[in-house]
């Protein structure tokens, strides 16, 4: 089977590098807005079950009732996010999922989380192209405000992420970083 024959979610799932001019791009597009109706009425909800409810039919998961979402929430795929159970997401992350996004249980997000699985390449002339990389939040990971997780990236159990900390590498487990980029502090 043909590269382009194989379906663009698969294909990110995969980590295949998405050129602007791919035959199923729009498809991206499509599922974004689709998405962001049920966003929109997450985020307008203050019903923890309606919450939960809304973001089991955004991630096609079941959100655990031991896990809690402050919205607003902002996610623009929704199907490449695993929540695990006893969960914690603050006021205004950000998810942006195409590469993946797996949240293990005990998380903690503070407010203003970003975690971006997607990115661009550096070159010019290829920087329209989409290049998606899992993340990965162990267990007990606490990510601190408006700290912000890239692509690739795998935080540690038991880790903890400064605020306003951007994590371009790995995290090991019990670790403390800060910072930009975020280095290590200390180990717990």
């Amino acid at each position: 089977m043909k590269t382009d024959d194989k379906d663009i979610f698969e294909r990110l799932r995969e980590g295949e590098t998405i050129s602007p001019n791919d035959p199923q791009g729009s498809r991206l597009r499509e599922a974004s807005y689709a998405t962001m109706q049920l966003v929109q009425q997450m985020n307008n909800s203050s019903n923890p079950e309606e919450i939960r409810n809304l973001l089991s039919r955004i991630t096609e998961r079941k959100i655990d009732a031991s896990t809690a979402v402050f919205p607003p929430l902002y996610i623009n795929y929704g199907k490449n996010t695993s929540i695990g159970k006893n969960v914690f997401i603050n006021f205004g992350c950000t998810f942006l999922d195409l590469g993946g996004i797996t949240i293990e249980d005990d998380v903690m997000l503070a407010p203003g989380v970003k975690l971006l699985s997607e990115g661009h390449p550096l070159s010019p002339e290829e920087r329209q192209s989409l290049v998606p990389k899992s993340i990965f939040i162990k267990k007990n990971a606490w990510i601190g405000a408006n700290a912000t997780i890239l692509q690739g990236i795998t935080v540690g159990e038991n880790s903890v992420v400064a605020a306003g900390a951007v994590v371009s590498k790995d995290v090991p487990a019990n670790t403390v970083v800060g910072g930009i980029p975020a280095k290590p502090i200390k180990t717990i």
